[in-house]
């Protein structure tokens, strides 16, 4: 299937993550309310990846498994890594100027959502929206 890696280094690359996920999203024939899901939760993840994880990059695939299809992406950075993933999860909680809601609003909007971090190496997640 599909498969496209999509740098993050700016913040014109988090536009470039979004309109990936959105184009893979219709080709996989998602509705839009699911194109939107994915989208705002790869925003936010690309944001963070930018913004926590100093840069790195999104694999955008189009996966099939079995009769469904869908999208995932695997956001992956080399950054300082989350020291306690489940409190980082917690609605409200942030170590910058946001409101706190990003990771576990991510994983709301997902089907699938996996997330590994190595403090010192940096961290991977992987989310997935199925029609």
């Amino acid at each position: 299937m599909a498969r496209n890696t999509v740098p993050i280094r700016s913040g014109e690359d988090v536009v470039r993550v979004r309109q990936e996920v959105r184009r893979c999203a219709i080709e996989a024939g998602l509705g839009l309310v699911d194109q939107t899901k994915i989208v705002t939760a790869a925003s936010e993840l690309a944001r963070n990846t930018l913004d926590y994880g100093k840069g790195g990059h999104a694999v955008v695939d189009i996966v099939q498994n079995g009769t469904r299809r869908g999208v995932r992406i695997v956001f992956e950075d080399n950054g300082p890594g989350i020291p306690d993933i489940e409190l980082a999860l917690k609605d409200g909680y942030t170590t910058g100027k946001g409101m706190g809601l990003g990771l576990g609003g991510a994983r709301r909007l997902c089907n699938e959502f996996t997330i590994e971090s190595t403090q010192g190496k940096g961290t991977s997640v992987t989310i997935a929206r199925w029609k």
